[in-house]
């Protein structure tokens, strides 16, 4: 029962000044919204990078040609021109760990569909590149092993070209021309939208790479070999069999640096998660400053009410009050300070997060763990900086205090 009086006194005290109360509240609010909003947006960075990385395939391993040298000046990884086709099918050939290859290059261009037309991107593959992107054909189907062997002028849309190059019909079966070369759709892929880069993935064409390689770029190198692994496991050793053999074929000697570069999905994974996670909790630890804010403001009003009310604290004692139950009593109304701003902090914090995501198109993602964080950090702050004022409090003399004008 003793408890009870001495938090409704609390109550009682911090009605009496309402709009002091809320004030005070206000940099809780704040800052448990501002700490519920910023680990929304870094988690939801953080699943937007997976996604992308999610999006190469399974179990990928990207192999691009070298840097290029002359004198003292290095041009930069993919400026030598060292894999060319025989690499690759040495690659699908002579590596277990490998199960699916596809060879790549790129070229661009204005495609023409009757009256309509459209810059894009051309994207020379192998027959196996959807099953290593895990990549699915919406209608149509993909071009096979022969169509790649005979250079067939045959091509799949994005949906992007597809919707821009046929709006009223279906483009499977039609005929469009890149740069004056006649190209029959076969096939349209499913939709796979924008990477976490604002790329627009669907904005392309993929057509077999021997076709690209002789009919539009010219060029008799590959860009990129694609690789996907026989299982998670063994992508180290993947990546250990394809360096060693590409080695042994550009007669590299021992101590001389790759002529190519080979890039590992587990890899970039971890790199892209400890990266987002970094920034996650910069913008946290960023936003938790407001926290500081309002404990700081919570200690400042409640030294104020101590003032105030030392003439009522005298009262108390003298009529048998303990300094414990002052003690209490001002740390229940911090307590209750930041236990209010946290509650209310929490529905601004996601209603805000959720505002961000809709209006700004940035990705949210509000867990659990970052609501518990925020509310648990707020009451902290409550108890960390209501103790002191309300120590103060408790060690008054009932004497001075009732002198006390």
């Amino acid at each position: 029962m003793k408890n009870m009086n001495i938090l409704l006194s609390a109550f009682r005290a911090l009605q009496r000044n309402k709009m002091r109360s809320f004030l005070t509240m206000l940099g809780i609010i704040i800052g448990v919204a501002a700490v519920i909003a910023m680990l929304a947006i870094g988690q939801g960075a953080e699943y937007s990078v997976k996604e992308t990385i999610a999006s190469l395939g399974t179990n990928v391993l990207i192999v691009f040609p070298g840097s290029q040298q002359q004198g003292g000046l290095r041009m930069g990884a993919g400026t030598m021109t060292t894999l060319t086709e025989d690499d690759a099918a040495a690659i699908q050939r002579e590596c277990p760990a490998v199960a699916y290859m596809s060879p790549g290059t790129r070229s661009g261009g204005q495609v023409v569909a009757g009256n309509l037309n459209w810059m894009t991107s051309i994207e020379g593959t192998g027959s196996d590149y959807l099953e290593i992107r895990k990549w699915a054909i919406e209608y149509g189907e993909f071009y096979s092993d022969q169509d790649v062997k005979a250079a067939a002028k045959v091509c799949v849309l994005g949906r992007t070209v597809a919707d821009a190059l046929f709006p009223d019909a279906s483009p499977v079966g039609q005929t469009i021309r890149i740069r004056n070369v006649p190209f029959r759709v076969v096939g349209v892929l499913a939709k796979k939208g924008q990477n976490a880069m604002g790329q627009d993935q669907d904005d392309n064409i993929l057509a077999p790479y021997t076709t690209v390689l002789r009919r539009l770029s010219h060029y008799p190198y590959l860009r990129q070999i694609l690789v996907s692994a026989t299982s998670a496991s063994n992508m180290n050793a993947a990546q250990a069999q394809i360096s060693e053999l590409l080695r042994m074929r550009h007669k590299t000697s021992p101590g001389e640096p790759d002529d190519f570069t080979i890039r590992n999905q587990t890899d970039l994974a971890a790199t892209a998660t400890a990266t987002t996670e970094i920034l996650t909790w910069l913008l946290a630890g960023i936003a938790s400053v407001s926290l500081l804010v309002g404990g700081i403001g919570i200690m400042n009003i409640m030294l104020v009410s101590v003032t105030e009310r030392t003439r009522e604290i005298g009262i108390r004692m003298s009529v048998g009050a303990r300094g414990r139950d002052i003690l209490t009593q001002f740390l229940i109304e911090a307590m209750v300070l930041s236990l209010l701003g946290g509650t209310l902090g929490i529905l601004v914090g996601v209603t805000g997060s959720s505002a961000i995501s809709y209006f700004a198109k940035w990705p949210t993602i509000i867990t659990l763990l970052s609501i518990i964080l925020s509310f648990g950090f707020s009451i902290a702050i409550g108890i960390f900086f209501g103790f002191y004022p309300a120590r103060k409090a408790a060690l008054l003399n009932p004497i001075d205090a009732l002198r006390y004008e």
